[in-house]
């Protein structure tokens, strides 16, 4: 099994493919990585990490997909930094969030902004979440820079 890393943002988002097929995006915050899929988000420190977790035979391809943004492209919904560049983006007013889907077809929203989310087992940070984890738990947000985002999960962990 070969698991390809294909790079999006130079040194920021990668898609994660195993034979081919999309197994979840990457991406670095912070000195820190963060794999997310459907069924699992994951924080990794280094590459070893990320090695240990998908085998040793990943490989980081310097290609980068067809997906690849053009400089002109905005990563933003509403003034709002979105992790792709959004397709159906929405306002709702009523929630004051910003949404957006990845795909034009896609049927799952996502959040743009920074936000902190309150697990069981604290408050954690996340970079566009999907609408139906903001709809679950008890978030703040969105925020528009990471220091924002920071400075409230210091308030709210306190």
């Amino acid at each position: 099994m070969a698991t390809q890393v294909k790079v999006i943002i130079k040194d920021k988002f990668w898609i994660v493919e195993e034979n081919g097929d999309r197994i979840g995006t990457l991406s670095l915050n912070d000195d820190r990585y963060m794999f997310s899929n459907k069924v699992e988000t994951c924080y990794f420190d280094n590459t070893q990490q990320i090695k240990k977790k998908f085998g040793f035979n990943i490989t980081w391809s310097n290609k980068s997909s067809s997906t690849e943004m053009d400089v002109d492209t905005k990563l933003e919904a509403y003034g709002y930094p979105t992790s792709v560049a959004p397709y159906n983006s929405i306002y709702d007013v009523k929630r004051k969030l910003p949404l957006f889907t990845k795909s034009e077809k896609s049927k799952s929203m996502y959040c743009a902004g920074y936000h902190i989310i309150k697990f069981n087992k604290g408050w954690v940070r996340s970079f566009c979440p999907k609408l139906s984890t903001v709809e679950q738990y008890q978030t703040k947000g969105p925020f528009k820079t990471e220091f924002e985002m920071k400075q409230e999960l210091s308030r709210a962990s306190s």
